[in-house]
């Protein structure tokens, strides 16, 4: 499978040979058309995903050796028009804290012919108190910078491949449904960027297969698609896998878009990004995106959805705001009291304590005011206040969002409120989409910016050096813990110890 194979697949459209008219050729054999992912790691095995361009078998062999000598075969779904060619099967019965490999085929349905295998691998979770390490990170293709052909593609995925992490930990804008790119973008400076353009990245995405395409394009990047090849992920989503700063219930008054109301694309968007991630739906509480994953005694990821439960960006600062939902809100708290890892891992894919505005109103859930926890702050307040009640420990925050990184202490000491533990924020981002930054902290609950690094001028370049990615390793010894902020190249910016209590 080479690039012009990958690009002929994609302007095709994301149905590709699902087309009307092309489903029947059936010439030659099936192509896996954007290579192989996997996630939702457990101690057993994984969730593999791959996508096949026309009516097909997924098939799966499966090893701990890299030459397949001890190998079976695990026989998956159905390729079909339904998925839009995607299928995914979990893999188990495997050892934990073992290299797996694999390698995925997709059978013509009259079982005569086979495409050619893609191969992947990952590693399954420790049970022990074992060595960890992850890295962390949001935002691709955003702002209008898409996959640069002049740079390789997007080249922060190969650093962090290079780190080789246990897992990644994508924390939402995993894609830009709303960004149309454009096939070349004059700098200030004169510099040009290229973009790799398809159909479904040139105009805002209504229909479910526009919602398909955007998922689709991040995997026609070759480092994106290797990454996704190597290290398994744990995705949630943020706003732009549907459209900016989206809420339920939402009207759009933008011109770019026939279909208005947010729900309905919602639900398309939704679809699709089920279709196209490696998620396991066994494992998503209430069939939506927050779950829970152990990985090792020292490690338990605690991933959550702040999105489809949140109230409207124009509802009152103060008073009584939604983000989480009273059920998600609930299970965080009591799954976070339940957890006997050493660092319980909460995955936001808002900040707490940035203000992040939409136009007069409010995006996050900082609601930018002094004082009281308001609006949304009052839920979150609700979860710091349980937490110290119940005397949960070593509990850290990893987001995205924002588009730069830093690290934020929190502290009573320095909060309009005293009732809840002191805890740390580390923010890291984009991967591949314009820098900005950095925004204004709310005082409610006493941040600190400890580290920022931010560019000086909004939208800023993929070219400038302001992508980021996070990295956390857990010492099994000791149960310490290291966190580093790193650049696209993988050099460290910033970095902290934290010992348990």
């Amino acid at each position: 499978m080479n690039r012009r194979t990958l690009l002929r697949a994609g302007g095709l459209g994301v149905a590709g040979a699902f087309l009307p008219g092309v489903a029947l050729a059936r010439t030659g054999r099936p192509v896996l058309t954007h290579g192989v992912q996997s996630g939702d790691v457990a101690t057993d095995g994984a969730l593999v995903w791959t996508r096949a361009d026309r009516p097909s078998r997924m098939l799966v062999e499966v090893a701990t050796d890299p030459s397949f000598r001890h190998s079976r075969w695990v026989r998956g779904p159905l390729l079909t028009p339904d998925t839009g060619g995607t299928g995914r099967v979990r893999l188990d019965h495997l050892p934990p804290g073992t290299r797996a490999h694999y390698r995925v085929v997709a059978e013509d349905l009259d079982g005569r012919t086979r495409s050619q295998a893609v191969t992947g691998t990952f590693r399954t979770a420790p049970v022990g108190r074992q060595d960890v390490r992850f890295t962390w990170a949001g935002d691709v293709a955003g702002q209008g910078w898409g996959s640069n052909p002049d740079l390789g593609g997007m080249p922060i995925f190969a650093a962090m491949a290079a780190r080789n992490p246990d897992f990644f930990l994508h924390s939402g804008d995993t894609v830009y449904s709303d960004g149309p790119l454009l096939p070349e973008v004059v700098l200030p400076d004169g510099r040009v960027w290229r973009n790799v353009v398809t159909p479904e990245k040139s105009k805002v995405a209504e229909t479910l297969d526009e919602y398909r395409g955007q998922f689709a394009y991040n995997l026609l990047d070759a480092k994106y698609r290797d990454f996704a090849a190597a290290v398994p992920m744990v995705v949630q989503w943020d706003d732009h896998e549907v459209t900016n700063n989206w809420y339920p219930g939402e009207i759009l008054d933008l011109p770019q878009y026939t279909e208005k109301r947010v729900d309905v694309l919602a639900a398309r968007a939704f679809r699709a990004f089920h279709e196209w991630q490696p998620i396991d739906p066994r494992r998503a509480v209430d069939g939506r995106v927050y779950r829970r994953f152990s990985h090792g005694a020292h490690v338990e990821v605690f991933v959550l959805d702040m999105r489809s439960y949140k109230d409207a960006n124009t509802a009152p600062r103060d008073g009584v705001g939604h983000v989480l939902g009273e059920r998600q809100a609930r299970w965080l708290v009591d799954s976070l009291a339940r957890s006997r890892a050493t660092w319980k891992i909460v995955a936001a894919d808002l900040p707490i304590g940035l203000t992040v505005p939409d136009g007069v109103d409010i995006e996050g859930v900082a609601n930018g005011l002094p004082g009281a926890p308001g609006g949304r702050e009052h839920e979150l307040a609700g979860v710091l206040r349980e937490l110290r009640k119940r005397r949960v420990r070593n509990v850290v925050w990893l987001t995205a969002d924002v588009h730069y990184t830093a690290a934020h202490h929190y502290s009573p000491d320095r909060a309009a409120v005293g009732d809840f533990d002191p805890f740390w924020e580390f923010v890291s981002g984009p991967l591949h989409a314009g820098a900005f930054g950095p925004n204004a902290l709310d005082p409610t609950f006493g941040p600190e910016a400890v580290f920022v690094h931010a560019p000086p001028v909004a939208n800023t370049s993929p070219l400038d050096g302001f992508q980021h990615f996070g990295e956390i390793a857990v010492d099994g010894r000791s149960g310490e813990l290291t966190v580093w902020l790193r650049d696209a190249t993988g050099t460290a910016l910033w970095g902290e110890t934290l010992r348990p209590r």
